[in-house]
């Protein structure tokens, strides 16, 4: 039979039809967020985006590489994944299946782009409130990933068991869980041990992203249909459940041998005290990166601590405006302006007073050809070899036909395309947005006036000054400032004057924006913006994408893609929304994990096994490369701003609480089919 050939023209008016048509639905998913995003910013915050043109052209590659990262799952990765798992049952018993998942886990998380944030998120940490969190960030970084690795991998090979002999998730999910929550509960006596539990369970969440979800999903129903023993429509499900949940449990197991090492919380004053300058050096490479943390890091109280005597101090603080190398040593990649107005004591920043800083303006814009390149060795990285590790066990061990040859070399070549615009367009655009909101959001509440910019008005004529009476009886000097076109009212402030120089340093604050004190509508905005945020992000999820796709075609559409992307979307702004009472009250994170999984048992229980798998991995795909940078920076932000030692944990109540709702909304439709079924049988009777 000869296959018609169809003319190129043809041929490009239905690819560009089809590509419009993907493109217009990845538009769709990441709209919501990146409007939401905007207009909070521009009426809410009243803050102007940094730079508008970068952020669009990022939003733009992030829908690229939505569009072209999905198709390339669906054309190269699911196919391959699938088939392996398929073909393995037939060829090997179940130890070798179960070897294979644990080297695919870990070289999957390995690969995982969200994995990436956590090495970012080690800058905010203060040591001497959490040394073994820090020390855990800074020092073993990479046992971290290698633990969460194995974690991923042990639940992988765990899954094919489960899936070979057809268990029931329930039982492991009645026994990990529940061995989870009592080790979080003993951890958080231990002050130090206490520290890594918003981690633990945050590297459980950020472990099940864009690569693994659908790699370990497709080689999940691939063994079920090989084993040929499920009988329920979700089969191949429930291993994003473990690959969950694994992680934390090595997470725990790491730090708790590395709580040997590690010194016991302190003070500050006592940190950098002399005294004991041995112990904290444990935490550092030398004395030289000690003293930069307790100028990033600490108050003035700390810096204090740090020298002998009051003279070295004043003697450091002076160098940061009279000595460039010495001021590069001690403030590090912080900027001299955003030092003195964020970090600097009121004291401190009146010895510096005078300091021109104009030539040190920070540069928040990544440099984009560095941008490119980071991740698109990073997407090779991904992609590569878990596709040279699928086709070799494909087509040499298993000694199977690679089919469809050019749609898996297409589909994997958009994978990776698509990771790297994506991450590329979200470290870009969306992160760089997310970021700046999440800066600006405790101005909304926090009674801090907020440091915005420092002029240098130079030859000031104090003749030009003015004076009034405010209606307390207190004077007021000012002066008329010409900015942008409008000449405004500035009022004068004696100590940011240099008689000398001629010099005034006119410095702009922004009060907070509804109250001097903590504000009720201020709190109640920064909520809604945080549900807001979880809703909008889990949209543009992959994962979440890919698993919708999943089970919408395993269940023969009886559980529709769009229900659950929006059950999962409502169940993750609900999450984010509870991990921000938990920084902006300060509750402890420990009990709302407890409490959350505790109420998730009883309706885990009363679910069959088909909704309890689709639930319980529902909540382990919604922290990708999309939710994660947005999340972990605000989460990170805010509780820089509150002085709480780390922002962790938001990620994990973003992932428990979409259990919930899935959970929820089973129960109430198999109610609602229980009631409707009695009735219909009874009518044809009545008749």
């Amino acid at each position: 039979m000869k296959h018609k050939k169809v003319p190129l023209r043809d041929a490009l008016v239905m690819l560009s039809g089809y590509a419009r048509s993907r493109i217009v639905a990845r538009i769709r998913s990441v709209a919501f967020i990146i409007i939401y995003l905007v207009v909070f910013q521009a009426l809410i915050l009243r803050v102007p985006l940094s730079n508008a043109l970068l952020t669009a052209a990022g939003i733009g590659l992030v829908i690229l590489g939505l569009a072209f990262f999905l198709e390339g799952l669906v054309l190269g990765f699911m196919p391959l994944g699938e088939r392996v798992g398929v073909k393995l049952p037939t060829r090997t018993g179940i130890f070798v299946i179960s070897v294979f998942g644990l080297i695919l886990g870990i070289g999957a998380t390995l690969a995982e782009p969200a994995i990436s944030a956590l090495r970012v998120a080690g800058s905010t940490v203060t040591a001497w409130e959490s040394p073994l969190l820090y020390m855990v960030l800074h020092h073993y970084a990479e046992w971290l990933i290698l633990s969460v690795g194995i974690g991923v991998g042990v639940a992988v090979a765990m899954g094919m068991f489960r899936f070979y002999y057809n268990l029931s998730i329930k039982p492991f999910i009645l026994i990990i869980v529940p061995v989870l929550l009592i080790l979080t509960v003993l951890f958080s006596y231990d002050p130090n041990l206490n520290g890594i539990i918003g981690l633990a369970w945050d590297c459980g969440a950020v472990t099940t992203g864009a690569v693994t979800v659908p790699l370990v999903l497709a080689l999940g129903i691939g063994v079920s249909r090989a084993a040929g023993k499920g009988k329920g429509t979700s089969s191949g499900f429930g291993i994003v459940l473990l690959a969950s949940a694994l992680p934390v449990l090595a997470v725990y197991i790491l730090g708790y041998f590395l709580s040997f090492k590690a010194p016991s919380p302190s003070t500050e004053t006592s940190f950098f005290s002399v005294q004991e300058r041995k112990t904290s050096l444990t935490l550092f490479e030398n004395e030289h990166q000690l003293r930069q943390h307790a100028f990033t890091h600490g108050t003035e109280k700390g810096r204090k601590s740090f020298f002998a005597s009051n003279e070295a101090y004043e003697t450091a603080i002076l160098s940061i405006r009279d000595n460039p190398a010495v001021r590069d040593s001690l403030l590090g990649d912080i900027t001299p302006d955003k030092w003195i107005f964020n970090i600097a004591s009121e004291s401190e920043r009146e010895m510096l007073s005078g300091m021109q800083l104009t030539d040190y303006e920070s540069n928040n814009n990544p440099e984009l050809g560095e941008v490119f390149k980071a991740e698109s060795l990073a997407g090779i990285r991904a992609v590569i070899p878990l596709s040279v590790l699928l086709i070799i066990v494909l087509t040499v061990f298993l000694r199977e036909k690679l089919r469809y040859k050019d749609e898996v070399v297409i589909g994997i070549v958009f994978t990776l395309l698509g990771m790297i615009m994506l991450t590329s367009g979200i470290k870009l655009g969306l992160a760089r947005l997310g970021g700046e909101v999440g800066e600006q959001l405790p101005g909304a509440f926090s009674s801090k006036e907020e440091f915005i910019d420092r002029i240098i008005i130079n030859n000031f004529d104090k003749n030009l000054l003015y004076s009034t009476i405010t209606s307390e009886g207190d004077q007021k000097i000012f002066f008329n400032y010409f900015d942008n076109g409008r000449i405004r009212p500035v009022e004068f402030h004696e100590e940011h004057f240099d008689e000398a120089s001629g010099r005034y340093e006119h410095i702009i604050t922004r009060p907070p924006l509804f109250s001097n004190n903590l504000s009720v509508l201020g709190i109640i905005l920064v909520l809604l913006f945080a549900f807001g945020l979880g809703y909008g992000a889990t949209l543009a999820e992959p994962a979440l994408n890919a698993l919708g796709m999943t089970v919408e075609g395993i269940t023969v559409g009886t559980i529709k893609k769009t229900h659950l992307i929006q059950l999962v979307a409502i169940g993750v702004g609900a999450g984010i929304l509870a991990g921000l009472c938990r920084i902006l009250f300060d509750l402890p994170l420990v009990w709302l994990i407890v409490i959350s999984y505790v109420l998730l048992i009883p309706l885990t229980i009363l679910s069959d096994e088909e909704l309890t798998e689709i639930a319980w991995d529902s909540g382990g795909v919604t922290t990708g490369p999309v939710t994660v940078p947005l999340v972990l920076a605000m989460g990170l932000s805010i509780s820089g701003e509150l002085n709480i030692p780390d922002g962790f944990g938001v990620l994990a109540l973003a992932s428990v609480f979409p259990i919930m709702t899935v959970l929820i909304y089973g129960l109430f439709i198999r109610a609602k089919q229980r009631r409707s079924i009695p009735a219909n049988r009874k009518n044809p009777e009545n008749e």
